[in-house]
């Protein structure tokens, strides 16, 4: 198992670079997931970046248990490790996030991570990934009639390249969203599935033990 190390320093995630339209919409599904389960009480967040989250479920919700753990200590997280050994018991929190981090692991260490999510969360784990490819988008909105979203990705077949930061991506060669819902389904119930229509290149899993 490869022993894993920060990629960026804390600048990284900065306004408007970092934080386009689109991840910024991402947020909103990550704290609608989380806000819209009354049984959600703790939270484990890996990969924090820069408490965005955080901040955004302390004021609709400050009575929420949130922590952090990641590898990068200059985020200052609650727990310093990786999430393919989680420094935590088992069934420690309601819900083990990970949005937009494990493709920053091997791919051949993704179901380790899973496992290890699984083993902390007592109920819940929430996943996003980059989801590789173009999409064809329609949108259409006509007065006294509700908006109506279409989206489709369309497959493109290319090898993934290591470029500092992912090891690899949905879409890409070898790795198709039905391998990556085959693996969840081994350990999980997948509750929901799917690809905001704000950010087409963010799929989330919501994963139930």
């Amino acid at each position: 198992m490869t022993e894993y190390r920060k990629q960026v320093d804390k600048s990284h995630y900065s306004f408007g670079k970092y934080y386009y339209p689109g991840r910024w919409m991402s947020y909103w599904h990550e704290t609608d997931e989380i806000l819209k389960r009354a049984d959600i009480k703790t939270i484990l967040d890996i990969g924090p970046g820069s408490d965005l989250l955080k901040n955004i479920l302390k004021t609709f919700n400050p009575g929420l248990d949130y922590k952090t753990v990641d590898v990068a200590t200059d985020v200052q997280p609650d727990f310093v490790g990786s999430v393919t050994a989680l420094p935590l018991a088992d069934n420690s929190y309601d819900v083990v996030c990970a949005f937009q981090v494990l493709e920053h692991i091997q791919f051949s260490d993704f179901e380790t991570a899973l496992l290890e999510m699984k083993r902390v969360s007592s109920r819940y784990v929430f996943v996003s990934l980059p989801h590789f490819g173009p999409s064809l988008e329609l949108q259409l909105k006509l007065p006294f009639i509700p908006r109506i979203r279409l989206a489709t990705k369309i497959p493109v077949p290319k090898k993934h390249v290591f470029g500092g930061q992912h090891y690899w991506e949905i879409g890409k060669k070898g790795y198709a969203s039905r391998q990556i819902r085959k693996i969840m389904q081994k350990h999980f119930t997948i509750i929901d599935e799917y690809v905001p229509f704000e950010n087409q290149y963010h799929r989330f899993y919501i994963l139930e033990k």
